[in-house]
């Protein structure tokens, strides 16, 4: 394999993990969200990745995050591990799907302009046409998902502020990763997400009381898999990437949720939703490929001072 591709190959191996536990995530989040209140699901799930994350990082010895990366650490925890999660979770709960995702999916488009804003992240016109495909996307998606009467503006509201929360910490996210690794960002991230939560510690333990097995165990899949490994991908790969292009990789989820719904829940999806699904998909090929120059310049070979700074 060609050394200058291997690291390009890596992190597109990562992003695709994360996108499709990220998917999965809505499947799970489905079953436990029946026996769990929104708060208290959102801590299980991190008190579970933190679990998992505190042990890998002590058996790699990993180490504390230097000084310099703690902010960045700390707002991406409160915001993206904290407030996303319970918001998510409430606001899924008084909205139907596809509001929630037509809502959510603002995301992204948040994430290429605060990233283009506060980061200097190029907007180039093959990400900007991407975005637009995949949104489309998931705007046919939602609205061939949404079910009438089922939305409230309280659960919209929730949904927006997750989408810019979520935003908002990938961005704090972002700069962080050059100072410590992608491990350590993830695990700090979630300890700090799960301090925000502990104010649902009692009734997470009242309701794992009385929870039927399956909704537990699908808590803990949401902290070892969507949250732990998920989120550690996702560090590994936006640090070799802009945050604008991370984010349109995500318009992926909602055509790998029809997909998953179908084949775990029995959900057959309507033609209308599988053209949103196909939309999406295109979208992210677009918004991830680059033009001619951009590809020959990548596999060019490079100078010895231009290979000892990347080293």
């Amino acid at each position: 394999m060609n050394t200058s591709t291997r690291p390009q190959l890596l992190a597109a191996g990562a992003a695709t993990v994360t996108v499709v536990l990220w998917a999965s995530a809505f499947v799970s989040i489905r079953s436990a969200g029946e026996a769990y209140a929104p708060g208290a699901l959102a801590l299980g799930r991190l008190l579970s990745g933190a679990v998992a994350l505190g042990t890998l990082c002590a058996l790699r010895r990993e180490g504390w995050p230097p000084r310099s990366a703690w902010r960045g650490i700390a707002i991406s925890g409160v915001l993206w591990f904290g407030v996303y999660m319970v918001a998510l979770n409430w606001g899924e709960q008084q909205v139907d799907a596809g509001t929630a995702a037509l809502v959510v999916n603002v995301g992204p488009l948040l994430i290429a302009l605060l990233s283009a804003r506060l980061l200097g992240d190029p907007l180039p016109s093959r990400l900007l046409a991407g975005m637009a495909v995949s949104f489309a996307g998931a705007v046919t998606v939602g609205l061939s998902m949404s079910g009438g009467g089922g939305s409230s503006l309280l659960g919209v509201a929730l949904c927006l502020l997750a989408a810019v929360v979520y935003a908002a910490g990938v961005v704090a996210q972002k700069p962080v990763l050059g100072r410590a690794s992608a491990l350590q960002v993830t695990t700090f991230g979630c300890l700090v997400g799960a301090v925000v939560c502990l104010p649902f510690a009692g009734q997470l333990v009242e309701q794992a009381a009385r929870a039927p097995l399956p909704a537990t165990l699908n808590m803990v899949y949401l902290g070892l898999f969507p949250t732990a490994l998920a989120f550690t991908t996702w560090a590994y790969a936006l640090a070799r990437t802009t945050a604008g292009r991370m984010g349109a990789t995500t318009y992926a989820v909602p055509a790998l949720v029809v997909l998953m719904s179908w084949l775990a829940l029995g959900e057959v999806p309507a033609p209308l939703t599988l053209a949103g699904g196909a939309l999406c998909l295109a979208g992210v090929a677009v918004s991830r490929s680059r033009s001619r120059t951009a590809r020959i310049a990548a596999t060019a070979p490079r100078r010895p001072e231009e290979a000892r700074e990347s080293a």
